[in-house]
Formats: structure tokens, C-alpha cells, sequence
């Protein structure tokens, strides 16, 4: 006898005999049905990162990075990846997260199958598969158009791109703390867009900066994972340096998800 699967009213998410996969998948789904609604979201997903990616490029013409070791292009292309992760998955979830707890949708999965984890995953899925789907297109687009040379250590381009998703993801969600409405979200996620963007490596290379201030920008939650998906595409790393960076990911990511656990609100503050 098959057995029944009924849905979670007004959520569209199976509930009953489904499996965490499956409960995230649908709400994956249906998250994706609202994106593709909402032309300013899709604005953001897809064409930020591109515009951000040819002004920054246009500005870094200037810099001197005969210190770094690395050529404009290959500074500029392999920074382009930081900002994929950053408006792709932190700009645009901090946006997602915070109008489905304004409008109680959070509150209503809550009371369903779905749990916690589920919720959160389900609902950032469309942006992480997006932001993959970008990222695997900056290497086409690098080999193919700019004649870049392939990725020298794929594994580590790979864990760079994985590390920023499973960073940046919890980072946004433990940010909407601090912000009322879903029009101000992008707002408020404008302090760690930009000083991700002028302090992690992306716009500059750390190798170009001064020793002083890029120690202090090695500090930074997405400096990390900036080196490497930058390793992983021109290689060069160390052992040392590689597998620093990964701890520091780690760590910033471990940071991330107890921000979440102790400050993330599941329904408006009345």
C-alpha cells in the first residue's frame, strides 16, 4: 500500500515519510519560484557580480602588482570568485532570510517536519547552486576568452568555492540579527561586502599590500577563502600556507554557525 504524503499548510513542503534531503529540496523549489518573481533578486544573483567585477577590474588597472606575482588579469579574475560568494549567497540570502521571518514564513516551517537545519538550507539553495553555477563559468570563461592558464590545483579551487558557500551562508543568517525589514537588508550587508571586497584580496592582493596591513586583512573571514580558490587556480601554495588557510575557513565558519545558533531570529521582534 503506498503511503500518503501530505503538505505543510501553506509552506508547499512535504511533510510525513520525506527524508531532510527531501524537505530541503522542495523548499529549494519553491524558494526558487519566489526568485524568479522578484526582478530585483534576480538582478542581484546575476548581474551584481558582473557589473562589481568590471568596475573593480577598471580600478585596478592602477595598482602595482609587480610585488604579488600574479598579472592584472589573473589578480582580477580570481578575485571575481569572492565576488560571486559575497552578492550571490551574503547579500542576497541576508535579504531572503529576513523577509521570510517578517512575513512568519520561518515561524510556520518551524511547526512543520522541517528542522532547523533543513529550513535554513532549503531556503539558501537556489543562491548556493546559482553561485556554483557562476563560479564554474569565471573558469570557463577565464580558459576559454582570457587564455588563462587551467586550474593548477582544482581541489583547492573546489574547497575555496565550497568554504565560502558553507561560510558565507550561516554569516548571512546570524547578520539578520541586526536588521528590522527586508529593505534594509542590503543595507545592512554593506560592511562586510566592502570590506571583504577592499581587505580579503579581491580588489587588491594581499602580496601587494603593505606587511603590516595585510596581516591585518589576513584576518579577515573571507581572506581565507579568497587565497584558496587563488591557490587552487595558479598554484604556488605551500603545504603550510594551505593548510592555514584552511583552518582559519574553518574556524571563521565554526564562528558563523554559533552566531547563528545564539542570535538568529526565527520571527519579527514585536
Amino acid at each position: 500500500m503506498a503511503t500518503e504524503t501530505a503538505s505543510a499548510t501553506g509552506t508547499g513542503v512535504p511533510t510525513g515519510t520525506t527524508t531532510s534531503a527531501e524537505r530541503a529540496l522542495a523548499l529549494g523549489r519553491a524558494e526558487l519560484t519566489l526568485l524568479g518573481r522578484n526582478r530585483m533578486a534576480l538582478y542581484t544573483v546575476l548581474l551584481t557580480p558582473v557589473l562589481m567585477i568590471y568596475a573593480m577590474s577598471s580600478g585596478a588597472r592602477k595598482l602595482d602588482l609587480s610585488g604579488s606575482g600574479m598579472s592584472f588579469k589573473e589578480a582580477t579574475m580570481t578575485g571575481a570568485f569572492g565576488y560571486v560568494l559575497l552578492f550571490v549567497v551574503y547579500c542576497n540570502l541576508m535579504s531572503v532570510f529576513t523577509a521570510r521571518r517578517e512575513e512568519l514564513v520561518l515561524k510556520r516551517l518551524r511547526t512543520g517536519e522541517a528542522g532547523d537545519l533543513e529550513i535554513l538550507a532549503g531556503t539558501a539553495l537556489p543562491s548556493l547552486t546559482i553561485a556554483v553555477a557562476q563560479c564554474a563559468l569565471l573558469v570557463t570563461a577565464g580558459m576559454a576568452w582570457l587564455h588563462m592558464r587551467i586550474p593548477a590545483r582544482p581541489d583547492l579551487l573546489v574547497a575555496g568555492v565550497l568554504l565560502g558557500l558553507a561560510l558565507l551562508t550561516p554569516l548571512a543568517a546570524a547578520c539578520t540579527a541586526f536588521t528590522k525589514s527586508s529593505e534594509t537588508a542590503q543595507l545592512a550587508a554593506m560592511p562586510v561586502v566592502m570590506v571583504s571586497m577592499l581587505g580579503s584580496g579581491m580588489f587588491c592582493p594581499l602580496e601587494a599590500m603593505p606587511d603590516a596591513l595585510a596581516k591585518a586583512c589576513s584576518l579577515l573571514p573571507m581572506t581565507p577563502v579568497v587565497q584558496l580558490m587563488r591557490d587552487g587556480w595558479l598554484g604556488g601554495a605551500s603545504t603550510a600556507g594551505t593548510l592555514g588557510h584552511l583552518g582559519a575557513a574553518l574556524a571563521w565558519t565554526a564562528v558563523a554557525v554559533f552566531a547563528v545558533r545564539r542570535w538568529f531570529r526565527w520571527e519579527p521582534r514585536r
